[in-house]
């Protein structure tokens, strides 16, 4: 299965070269990753190798990810965030802007899982220290998401906007939750979101890391 996701014009964001202007289109969203995944790797002294063995992904996906070749579906970019051990907005954030931020819809982060039927939207600037992340969440009709574990202590506070979904987390006993429902749970385990509708789902999720990130 392709670790591959397909980028077009109207789904996308972007960061530009050091110290340029913020984001604003899907096309560049490569070159951000690839220059902060070969920053983290190296600060830790890992090489290909070492983080293919420790993330599961393979040395040539994370070659093309730094090289600016490729960018990885959400399961991908949480396994190597994993291994690396810091946030997953970490590897996707830019230079800081000053003062009041406005997030166009076209100007968005978008990712999306290999087949297309899972979509994250970030709702807030990467660029700024924080303890909290706000994401949008789109689940195609009756596919099942599954989640890695995240950072420890880290939690997930879901609203459901549209439709009808299904969360599980670690062992627990599922959850049901309909339109205008919510939930928080500890995510620091794998957990799976499910469509039960035959129509897109919408979520709106509020993560809280244990300590503030950057």
């Amino acid at each position: 299965m392709s670790e591959q996701v397909e980028r077009t014009p109207e789904n996308g964001a972007s960061l530009p070269p050091d110290g340029a202007l913020p984001p604003d289109s899907q096309a560049d969203l490569h070159l951000v990753l690839g220059r902060n995944l070969r920053r983290l790797r190296t600060r830790r002294g890992h090489s290909l190798e070492r983080l293919a063995r420790q993330s599961g992904v393979s040395r040539a996906m994370l070659g093309q990810i730094e090289t600016g070749k490729s960018v990885p579906t959400i399961s991908v970019l949480w396994k190597v965030a994993s291994a690396l051990d810091v946030p997953f907005a970490q590897l996707l954030e830019s230079e800081a802007p000053r003062g009041p931020v406005i997030l166009r819809g076209s100007d968005a982060k978008l990712l999306t899982s290999n087949n297309g039927k899972f979509a994250s939207r970030a709702l807030f600037p990467f660029e700024r220290s924080r303890t909290v992340e706000f994401y949008e969440l789109r689940i195609a009709p009756l596919h099942r998401e599954t989640a890695e574990a995240h950072l420890p202590g880290t939690r997930e506070n879901l609203f459901v906007a549209r439709g009808v979904v299904e969360i599980s987390v670690g062992s627990d006993k599922p959850m049901t939750l309909a339109e205008g429902d919510a939930a928080l749970f500890e995510a620091d385990v794998p957990h799976v979101y499910r469509n039960l509708v035959t129509s897109e789902a919408v979520l709106y999720l509020v993560m809280t890391y244990a300590e503030r990130v950057s």
